[in-house]
């Protein structure tokens, strides 16, 4: 279960180690611990492009999701990449009264339920599914 994390920009500011723990531990308790995970922690400017580009809303969001094209040759499966602002999570976790470390965790269980197929924003079911998945995996890990 490779999990691969690159930090540019603000990303820089937040250690890669406890992150890369972290989720290979929710890919274990997903079952998903034969799949490789790409991690990109990067600042609100470089969230903003990317959420313009891909999603066509002009501002920095938390955390984008961008699964892998299935059918990856020789046994080990690329889930997708997770992109998390650690600006944005920074600005969340002082709203909620939450620590950074909590607010990281969350959004990098958020990203993983996406690549994974997981969308509350298709219907008010599959925003209960996730959010009870999200709530279940937090507290496995806290």
């Amino acid at each position: 279960m490779p999990v691969e994390i690159v930090r540019r920009g603000a990303g820089k500011q937040y250690p890669a180690n406890k992150l890369k723990r972290v989720a290979a531990t929710i890919l274990k308790l997903l079952k998903e611990d034969h799949t490789e995970l790409s991690v990109a922690l990067i600042g609100n400017g470089e969230m903003r492009k990317l959420n313009s580009r891909y999603r066509k809303k002009h501002y920095p969001t938390d955390v984008l999701s961008f699964p892998a094209a299935a059918g990856m040759p020789g046994g080990l499966q690329l889930l997708g990449d997770v992109i998390i602002s650690v600006d944005k999570a920074r600005e969340q976790a002082k709203e909620r009264g939450r620590s950074l470390d909590e607010e990281m965790m969350t959004l990098l269980i958020h990203g993983v339920l996406h690549l994974l197929g997981y969308d509350h924003e298709r219907s008010a079911k599959d925003a209960r599914i996730m959010g009870r998945l999200e709530e279940k995996l937090y507290r496995a890990l806290w």
